[in-house]
């Protein structure tokens, strides 16, 4: 018996799963869903299915959570994601949680259904790794160190995207307030902002800290839902 889920809160995508699957050559013989994160690490616990489809942006748990979850137990587990968005954000949480042997997709909504079926099929059937064109121009920026955020430099936009202090970033990183201003140097040089313009005055015309949070939100480098897990993942490590 083939065992596959299908993780996506909205009952039309998930409809639209069912169908691209049913006409693929998986012989799926059982075929699982569930509408948010945590059902999904229960169901594949539970399950062990043979493939994940997963949606990124699901209440209880993202699908970066939920993957990050089930390869801990699982690291061989096949999972196309499948979303609406190429944001760097979402791929670079992706590739930071990815084990070295799994197979993977990422696949954009816009897919046409012929797409997604052949895409499903190469990751489950013959396990290749199928990235969507416009995903892997965001991972190939990425790569490139002219225009890429290195994680201390990812972590510090983060930081103060959440509205933390020097001292603050500093307390929580565990390095000294010099290392927090040279990463924000670091950051401010890769958005262009080391020479912002003044007004007649004299004066800065923007705030270096608000105008980097406002340029890596444009450039979608952070999203509405990456600054909730750094709120989030603050608030744990406080309590603690």
């Amino acid at each position: 018996m083939s065992t596959f889920l299908i993780v996506e809160d909205d009952a039309l995508h998930r409809n639209f799963l069912r169908e691209v699957i049913t006409l693929s050559d998986l012989e799926c013989t059982n075929l699982l869903e569930a509408d948010d994160g945590e059902a999904a690490i229960r169901m594949v616990a539970e399950h062990d299915p043979k493939g994940v489809i997963m949606d990124l942006q699901m209440p209880r748990k993202t699908g970066v959570q939920a993957a990050k979850a089930i390869w801990a137990d699982n690291p061989t587990m096949p999972i196309v994601f499948w979303s609406n968005y190429a944001d760097e954000a979402y791929v670079r949480g992706i590739t930071k949680i990815v084990p070295a042997n799994a197979t993977y997709g990422y696949l954009l909504k816009t897919s046409s259904k012929e797409r997604l079926r052949r895409s499903i099929q190469c990751v489950f059937l013959e396990g290749q790794n199928i990235i969507d064109r416009e995903v892997r121009g965001v991972q190939q920026r990425g790569h490139s160190r002219s225009e890429s955020l290195s994680e201390a430099e990812y972590e510090v936009l983060l930081d103060i995207a959440i509205g933390l202090t020097d001292q603050a970033i500093a307390d929580r990183r565990r390095i000294s307030l010099r290392s927090v201003q040279g990463r924000l140097q670091q950051l401010y040089a890769k958005l262009g902002l080391m020479e912002l313009p003044t007004l007649p005055s004299g004066t800065a015309e923007y705030n270096s800290r608000t105008r980097a949070i406002a340029l890596a939100l444009t450039a979608r480098v952070i999203n509405g839902k990456s600054i909730e897990m750094a709120e989030l993942d603050y608030r744990r490590a406080s309590e603690a």
